[in-house]
């Protein structure tokens, strides 16, 4: 089961406008009194459904919703905006944080005039996969993958089946299968599926850097180790930077491209910064190659035709842009394979 998508936008916009010119063309005393749930659907596909997904929009018909004052999943009052709401029509999104452990299975929709009760299941949410380390894991070597409701979790790395050593709610304990090398890792449960977007092998800095590269120390940056609040993993660079200085990345040489199509990383600030990236050390002063940052993490990618085809990855560096100081934050530096 997977998110409301955007490109069902419009066609659940026909489905309520429908709802709600057929609303509206009924007896004009229409509305009100006790109401009655008839039955729920997917808003996605608009399929009748006995069982709900946390994040996904879900239609409920019956009548009397005129005067909607609540509506409960598993006691969890839920948001609903009024203007999505008829007589015999209401979408609603089950809210993330529901219960589905130990839980009523109820629906309600509290009225002015009553309220209509609905046995409904609300299964646990899809999986959230955050990150997983190391990233530059050999094939048969343990990863450790982050993230939530890992509830019985089927690891899958490239399509083909991890063994899970352990796992909890939020960390999977698994060991990487033949052949996983620059791919992606998946974990299913019966909610759905969620894959982590950096593939496997492709690190140049995860909660460490990898040989070899580095950023020297007379950088005066630090490492902060926090995982709610880092990209990747639970560790990530911190560096004040003042107005025009730069934080420099070692020089290094790697020839070795040929299975990437490019790098990327991920970077943040405390305010609205901008960085110049230096790659190789071509950029120094570039406008055009300045990168707005703000308070979330945001990713640059970068081809290597953009970066003009180099014979090898030497270096990495970046400049402050604004001419003012700014904290600013990097995470998952590493190459691209797609």
């Amino acid at each position: 089961m997977k998110n409301l998508n955007f490109k069902h936008l419009l066609g659940l916009l026909a489905v309520f406008t429908i709802a709600l010119f057929s609303a509206c063309s009924n007896d004009d005393s229409a509305g009100g009194g006790q109401p009655v749930i008839e039955s729920v659907s997917l808003a996605k596909n608009d399929s009748l459904v006995d069982k709900g997904y946390a994040d996904n929009m879900y239609i409920i018909r019956g009548k009397g919703f005129t005067g909607t004052q609540k509506i409960y999943f598993n006691e969890t009052d839920t948001y609903f905006n009024s203007t999505f709401v008829t007589d015999d029509v209401i979408l609603v999104t089950i809210d993330r944080n529901t219960p589905y452990e130990n839980a009523p299975d109820e629906l309600k929709v509290v009225t002015r005039d009553g309220t209509a009760v609905y046995h409904f299941v609300v299964a646990p949410p899809a999986p959230n996969v955050r990150s997983f380390q190391p990233v530059n894991a050999a094939d048969g070597e343990q990863i450790t993958i982050y993230g939530s409701f890992f509830l019985n979790p089927v690891v899958t790395v490239g399509g083909v089946q991890a063994e899970v050593v352990s796992n909890t709610l939020t960390e999977i304990v698994a060991i990487l299968p033949p052949g996983s090398q620059l791919k992606k890792v998946m974990v299913t449960t019966i909610s759905g599926e969620s894959e982590w977007g950096t593939a496997v092998g492709t690190a140049i800095y995860d909660d460490a850097f990898y040989a070899p590269w580095d950023i020297e120390p007379w950088n005066n940056h630090t490492y902060v180790t926090d995982a709610a609040k880092a990209y990747q993993g639970v560790k990530f660079i911190k560096k004040t930077i003042a107005g025009w200085d730069n934080i420099q990345g070692n020089w290094a040489w790697n020839d070795q491209l040929s299975q990437y199509t490019g790098i990327h990383f991920w970077v943040r600030s405390d305010d609205a910064g901008k960085l110049v990236p230096i790659i190789n050390g071509n950029g120094w002063g570039d406008a055009s190659k300045a990168v707005n940052t703000g308070t979330e993490w945001k990713e640059y990618r970068y081809t290597w035709e953009q970066l003009g085809n180099p014979a090898a990855l030497q270096n990495i560096t970046f400049q402050e842009f604004t001419g003012a100081s700014h904290n600013y934050y990097f995470d998952n530096f590493g190459f691209t394979v797609d």
